[in-house]
C-alpha cells in the first residue's frame, strides 16, 4: 500500500483522483485550507489523513506543516488544486495576479520543497495536473495560462534535478474537463454549461494513475489530453 498526497481532493480531477486511490487501499494524505475542510475530506474518504494549509498563502505552509505529522515516506505528490479568473490584461487587478501565481505555482513549488525528503525516500512520483493553458495563452487567460506556464517551468526543472534521486515527474495537460472550475468559466465567459461536451474528470484521473503506475524502468514526462468525440 503506497501513501499519497494530494491537492484539491475535495472535487473534480483531484476527488475523481482520490476515489480511486482509496479503492484500491493506497493511503491517502490530502491537503485542506482549514479544519472544517479537513473534516469534510476525512468523513469522505475514510482512513485519510489530512494535512491543513491554506495553498493561498504558501509562505505560511512550512509554519503550519511544522506543527502537523507528515509522511515519512510519499510514493506519489499529486498537485491537482487550482483557481482561475479570466479578464483582458488591461482590467486583471494585481490581487487576481497574486492569487492565481500563489495557488497555481508557488505553492505546488513550496509544498514540493517540503515534501521532497519524503519522495526521495520512496523513490516517488510528483505529478502536475497542469492544463491546455500551460502550452497556450489565449486572450482572456493570461493570469492563469501564466501560472500554468510556470507550473511546467517548475516540473521541468524539478525532473531534471530529482532523476537521480529516483523521484520521476509528470505534468498532465487536461484540455477542458466537466469540474466545478469549467463551470465557473462558463459562466465568466457567459457561456452555457453543458458537462457532456467535456472530459469527464474520470478520464483525466487514468490518466494520473497510469502515470504513477507505470514500471520503474520508465518515465511518463508528459501527457496531454484532448476532448474525445
Amino acid at each position: 500500500m503506497g501513501a499519497h498526497l494530494i491537492t484539491g481532493a475535495g472535487s473534480g480531477i483531484g476527488a475523481a483522483v482520490a476515489e480511486r486511490l482509496a479503492s484500491r487501499g493506497e493511503q491517502l494524505w490530502l491537503t485542506a485550507r482549514d479544519a472544517g475542510r479537513a473534516k469534510e475530506l476525512q468523513q469522505r474518504f475514510p482512513g485519510s489523513r489530512t494535512l491543513v494549509g491554506d495553498l493561498a498563502e504558501p509562505e505560511r505552509l512550512s509554519w503550519a506543516f511544522g506543527h502537523q505529522e507528515l509522511p515519512v515516506e510519499l510514493d506519489s505528490l499529486l498537485h491537482i488544486a487550482g483557481v482561475v479568473e479570466l479578464g483582458p490584461v488591461g482590467e486583471l487587478p494585481v490581487k487576481i495576479w497574486q492569487h492565481t501565481l500563489a495557488v497555481n505555482t508557488v505553492a505546488p513549488a513550496e509544498l514540493t520543497r517540503l515534501l521532497l525528503p519524503s519522495l526521495r525516500a520512496a523513490r516517488g512520483h510528483v505529478v502536475f495536473v497542469n492544463s491546455g493553458a500551460g502550452l497556450r495563452a489565449n486572450g482572456d487567460w493570461s493570469a492563469y495560462a501564466a501560472s500554468k506556464f510556470g507550473l511546467r517551468a517548475l516540473a521541468d526543472s524539478l525532473r531534471e534535478e530529482e532523476h537521480g534521486n529516483g523521484v520521476r515527474v509528470t505534468t498532465v495537460y487536461p484540455g477542458r474537463t466537466a469540474t466545478p472550475m469549467q463551470q465557473k468559466v462558463h459562466a465568466q465567459e457567459g457561456r452555457d454549461y453543458d458537462p457532456g461536451a467535456w472530459i469527464d474528470p474520470e478520464s483525466v484521473a487514468t490518466a494520473v494513475v497510469t502515470a504513477i503506475d507505470l514500471p520503474r524502468d520508465a518515465e511518463i514526462t508528459d501527457i496531454t489530453v484532448r476532448p474525445g468525440r
